[in-house]
């Protein structure tokens, strides 16, 4: 997620080394069920539920379902097999979507409510704009999660700037200074899992730079280290990369970033 373009309300693989302008991206080969039919052998990859091949059906609630991030993380886990809680704040303000119940993210007892039973979290919820309060709603999701998630894994959507910049500061001190509360909030979100979620298995997902808007499933993307803004990703291979990590954990408790 990048504050400019999207500050909205919301509610066995390989790798090889790829060159280029940072040199520190990696090309991942996604799981089998993330490769378009026909362009590629079968892989086997572990899920949280089984030892080793492919993946029993798992739960996920998807928390922020309303917004383009929460929408294709629904599609994309409902495409693949799995059994979907898709949450928003307000159904009554997405009738376009089907079997959404209504959740808020900041209330550990809806957090809880909603987990139970549940093997994942997906958290895309958001607030921007005029009316809202992002530091209060980031810090308190955060607090939220920590607390009321007990066994369930947490994949959750985060900004870029929060990532290094190649000279080693912080990307969000160079940005537009109009953004900078938003991305602070998201920072101060970020702190509250690192502080008090050594006992919950995380992950911070976001893009290396921004999304593709226009762009199309590829069932590809890259790992990168540092904030670039020219790499992009499309909506929908963000969302297959939050289902590998949900089927395939590799990374726990870290800023996961992909292009």
């Amino acid at each position: 997620m990048s504050p400019n373009r999207n500050g909205t309300s919301a509610d066995g693989h390989s790798s090889s080394n790829r060159s280029g302008g940072n040199g520190c991206r990696t090309v991942i080969a996604v799981s089998s069920r993330s490769i378009p039919e026909g362009t590629g052998p079968l892989a086997t990859f572990q899920s949280i539920d089984t030892s080793g091949g492919i993946p029993t059906m798992s739960k996920i609630v998807v928390f922020g379902a309303g917004g383009r991030a929460g929408r294709q993380a629904v599609a994309e886990a409902r495409r693949r097999g799995h059994e979907v809680t898709a949450v928003v704040r307000d159904p009554a303000r997405y009738r376009d979507l089907a079997d959404v119940v209504a959740g808020d993210v900041t209330s550990a007892a809806d957090v809880a409510a909603l987990a139970a039973g549940h093997d994942a979290v997906i958290n895309a919820a958001a607030v921007y704009g005029e009316g809202t309060d992002p530091h209060a709603f980031f810090t308190s999701a955060a607090h939220a999660l920590v607390t009321g998630l007990a066994q369930a894994r947490l994949v959750a959507v985060g900004l870029s700037v929060l990532l290094p910049a190649a000279d080693g500061t912080r990307a969000l001190d160079s940005g537009p200074a109009e953004f900078r509360p938003f991305c602070l909030a998201h920072a101060a979100g970020l702190k509250v899992l690192r502080a008090e979620g050594t006992g919950l298995d995380w992950v911070y997902v976001s893009p290396v730079g921004d999304f593709d808007h226009e762009g199309d499933r590829t069932g590809r993307y890259e790992i990168g280290a540092q904030f670039d803004f020219s790499a992009k990703i499309s909506y929908a291979d963000f969302a297959v990369a939050l289902l590998d990590e949900i089927e395939n954990p590799r990374h726990h408790r870290v800023h996961l970033a992909v292009a």
